[in-house]
């Protein structure tokens, strides 16, 4: 049964990291885009990639339940605590860096109740810019914003996986 939520385990977290992963792909074709294009491209991504990123919060609990049943000590115990800890790094970039700018890129579109309700989450305090801030955010500011968060979730949705797969290959080899 243990084999079965570590294969499991490894699915949820490939499956959290592809959405990350293909973002981080598109960003130097994105930074050639002007403006108006940007604006057009961004609302692209709902719903599709906001159902994809459903995998996450799967990917964290499935990891927290593996830890538990993982010999504490053990080198597959320490290598699955990494990579929760690389998961949970990676939600929290989502929520302070990438969440409140999509407001921003969603600005006018019609969205469903359950897409309005997440999207709505945090967005009076989590708006976009810098505290303290005077001037009009530009939108390239933004942009990097939104686009650098998604290679930082890309690197570590990527460790989180490869730590992953070292403590499920330690843990199959003891």
């Amino acid at each position: 049964m243990l084999e079965v939520l570590r294969a499991l385990t490894v699915i949820l977290v490939a499956l959290a990291m592809v959405p990350a992963v293909a973002h981080a792909l598109e960003l130097p074709g994105k930074l050639r885009l002007t403006r108006e294009a940007y604006l057009a491209v961004q609302p692209i991504y709902y719903p599709g990639f906001t159902i994809a990123g459903m995998s996450e919060p799967f990917a964290i609990i499935s990891t927290i339940v593996l830890l538990l049943l993982t010999s504490p000590g053990s080198s597959g115990f320490w290598w699955t605590l990494v990579a929760l800890l690389g998961l949970i790094i990676m939600h929290a970039v989502y929520w302070v860096f990438t969440h409140p700018v999509n407001d921003f890129w969603l600005r006018g579109e019609r969205l469903s109740s359950l897409g309005s309700g997440f999207f709505a989450v945090g967005s009076a305090a989590g708006k976009p810019g810098r505290h303290g801030e005077i001037r009009p955010v530009e939108w390239t500011d933004l942009r990097d914003r939104w686009e650098y968060s998604h290679v930082a979730r890309a690197g570590l949705a990527a460790f989180s996986f490869i730590a992953l797969v070292i403590a499920n290959s330690s843990a199959a080899g003891s």
